[in-house]
């Protein structure tokens, strides 16, 4: 218990000072900065290589924080009662008041929040007087990190402290939720979408490809593990690593597995890794069988969707 205080002391102190650290969620490593604040927003957009005109989500403790930067409304509330804190953010419409900075929202009038389910990432918010903006921890375009060795590969002695959160449970970034208008989708996340449906008794519009950049992951080119990747293939080229969604009785050096019995969650889980491990073993391409579009096969089909662009 002492070095958890100790952790989000030190993590507390680095923010305050407008630095930026790496923060554990359940979905992906964060790379945190004070969201009221030019300078620390500046500096995580330096460090990630991210275009500026891409926004940044920014996390909260509770709903009572966000009432001082967003405007609420009946669709948000029903869904934060059911879903949050958990894997999904909502864009709202930023107060002309809001001391958010304008590099976190590309100078917009709109604001996407989400409210992390991780520990530790929940015990640092309720100790700071500010909202933290959090992209995932990974040089941008690239494939977020899950653990904290991935932050070091990625940052090595740039990043001052990582809060170590262990391995992400979940694997893949938050479901994006556009709430201004109509409810719609811009990006596939780690709640299935269909949940989302359920509670607000109405089908969602799909608007993972809008051109008006209100959220992060809408870019063409995103989550590459740095190799070319092709996807929906049944049979692998010589030299290519296959990357197949179940265990088959196969065994070869060149094959990697993301479940063992064709589980979505499962294989959101390792996605990532399993991408990173194949670059690390020396391949340098990928091949990725076709995976089922349900549940959260349709953000890992996102995923290697704009990952091909590459």
């Amino acid at each position: 218990m002492k070095t958890i205080q100790s952790n989000i002391k030190k993590a507390k102190e680095y923010l305050d000072n407008k630095d930026c650290i790496a923060v554990p969620t359940e979905t992906v490593y964060g790379l945190a900065g004070n969201a009221y604040s030019n300078i620390a927003i500046k500096k995580i957009y330096k460090l990630k290589k991210r275009p500026i005109n891409n926004p940044l989500i920014v996390h909260y403790y509770n709903i009572d924080q966000l009432k001082k930067d967003c405007d609420l409304n009946d669709n948000f509330l029903k869904l934060y009662k059911k879903f949050s804190p958990g894997p999904i953010t909502y864009v709202l419409k930023l107060k002309k008041n809001s001391k958010i900075s304008k590099f976190v929202t590309n100078n917009k009038n709109t604001l996407a929040v989400r409210f992390p389910k991780h520990y530790l990432f929940r015990k640092l918010l309720k100790n700071l007087n500010y909202p933290l903006a959090a992209p995932s921890a990974n040089i941008s375009s690239g494939l977020s990190s899950v653990k904290v060795s991935d932050v070091q590969d990625e940052f090595g002695i740039k990043i001052k402290f990582i809060l170590n959160g262990g391995k992400c449970k979940i694997g893949v970034e938050s479901t994006i939720l556009n709430l201004l208008e109509k409810p719609s989708i811009l990006r596939y996340g780690g709640l299935d979408t269909s949940k989302i449906e359920k509670v607000l008794k109405k089908k969602l519009s799909i608007k993972t490809n809008t051109k008006q950049k209100i959220s992060p992951g809408l870019f063409a080119l995103h989550y590459s593990p740095g190799l070319p990747l092709r996807i929906n293939v049944r049979t692998p080229h010589k030299h290519e690593a296959f990357v197949l969604i179940k265990k088959r009785k196969i065994k070869l050096k060149s094959y990697y597995y993301l479940s063992k019995t064709n589980n979505m969650n499962e294989a959101a889980k390792v996605l990532y890794s399993t991408l990173r491990k194949i670059k690390k073993d020396g391949f340098k391409k990928i091949a990725i069988e076709r995976i089922p579009n349900r549940g959260l096969g349709k953000t890992i089909n996102d995923r290697l969707k704009r990952a091909s662009k590459y």
